[in-house]
């Protein structure tokens, strides 16, 4: 089978009454468990992330989302598809460079390496589109700042730069169909703790906040379909971490940026998280401050524990937690999801766009290798 490009805005539809569940959780290898189809069965479970271990070749993740999509045909598929140290999708895909090496790249050329920020975003796109992925959670809007975990995931320690190049990649993401996200929200590029294994604080101030991290989410949020929040405590704006926090999501990110994109928490599963408690406490506190749907990784206990907690929330009235702006975004970011059917082997033959741009994204990543 083979697939044509569609345009970014007609593609798999979803009828606007057809809920979807606020649980994006993972699946345990590359084929599904009896175990992982009875949990995708579940109304609350509206999202799929993928990781290395789901993946062996680009036929074999297409098996796998279709498997996943024929038991619940409105589930948000995603993965982590950044380049460098953070791509899941390695044998048979082209390689993408660290963020980071397009920002060295342009302090020499400038001209250059936005046009090939662009072929690294659209490239991304169209690869995991064509395996039945609907989006990578990216850019990284982050600054390369002191943080332990950010460093080269971030086009570059300049918010300018940064801005400018992530607008480039967006580009290409939606040249090739994909629906972006913008992470981590208001920036963890200046907190020096890896959020996974620590907690992070922030002490400056909102204003300092808004001239340097939030600069590149500001001047690009036209582009955004998505955000997602950091796992950071901002303690001059609010004592709790972002993406748990009403300040953030409600008054900030809703009113005052008027943004009315998808809010995905970042994994719940982080240490940083768990100031709010257990995974029921940490999912109840995500939804609550904003977020349309929560995230839980690597912790399928974590995530049974969130999962009870729904279901107990919902038994009189499935997704009755689901508000009607929610469903209204999902729809929307779904919406913007081309619903191809084909493998990663067909798209040369039909994207002559995919070819050249691969061609230079491969040349380059060959160049940094040497």
């Amino acid at each position: 089978m083979s697939f044509v490009i569609q345009s970014r805005r007609t593609s798999r539809a979803v009828p606007p009454d057809l809920p979807f569940g606020q649980l994006m959780l993972d699946v345990a290898g590359t084929t599904l468990t009896d175990a992982d189809r009875k949990l995708l069965a579940d109304p609350n479970v509206g999202g799929v992330i993928l990781f290395a271990r789901n993946v062996e070749t680009p036929a074999q993740v297409r098996a796998l989302t279709d498997s996943i999509r024929a038991i619940k045909p409105n589930i948000l598929l995603a993965v982590d598809q950044e380049g460098g140290r953070v791509a899941r999708l390695r044998q048979g895909f082209t390689p993408l460079p660290a963020m980071g090496r397009l920002g060295a790249y342009f302090t020499q050329s400038p001209v250059e390496a936005l046009s090939l920020a662009y072929a690294c975003g659209y490239v991304m796109a169209a690869e995991v589109l064509a395996v039945g992925i609907d989006f990578s959670f990216a850019p990284v809007l982050d600054i390369d700042g002191i943080s332990q975990v950010i460093g080269d995931r971030a086009f570059h320690s300049t918010p300018v730069v940064v801005t400018a190049l992530s607008a480039q990649f967006m580009h290409g993401m939606h040249a090739a169909g994909m629906a972006t996200t913008g992470k981590h929200f208001p920036g963890h590029g200046s907190v020096a703790p890896d959020s996974h294994v620590a907690q992070a604080v922030d002490a400056r101030t909102f204003d300092e906040i808004v001239v340097q991290d939030m600069l590149p989410f500001i001047q690009n949020l036209p582009q955004l379909d998505a955000l997602m929040p950091a796992h950071v405590i901002f303690s001059q704006v609010d004592d709790k971490p972002a993406g748990f926090s009403a300040v953030w999501l409600q008054d900030i990110i809703r009113k005052r940026l008027n943004f009315d994109g998808v809010l995905f928490s970042d994994d719940l599963s982080m240490q940083a998280a768990h100031v709010a408690g257990d995974a029921a406490a940490r999912l109840a506190a995500a939804l609550g401050a904003g977020c349309d749907m929560g995230v839980i990784c690597n912790d399928r206990a974590a995530a049974m524990l969130a999962l009870d907690s729904l279901r107990q929330q919902n038994l009189d009235q499935p997704h009755k937690l689901l508000s009607p702006a929610s469903q209204q975004r999902l729809c929307r970011m779904v919406g913007a999801i081309p619903a191809w059917q084909g493998d990663l082997q067909s798209t040369a033959g039909q994207l002559p766009q995919w070819q050249d741009l691969q061609a230079r994204v491969a040349d380059f990543c060959a160049h940094l290798a040497r």
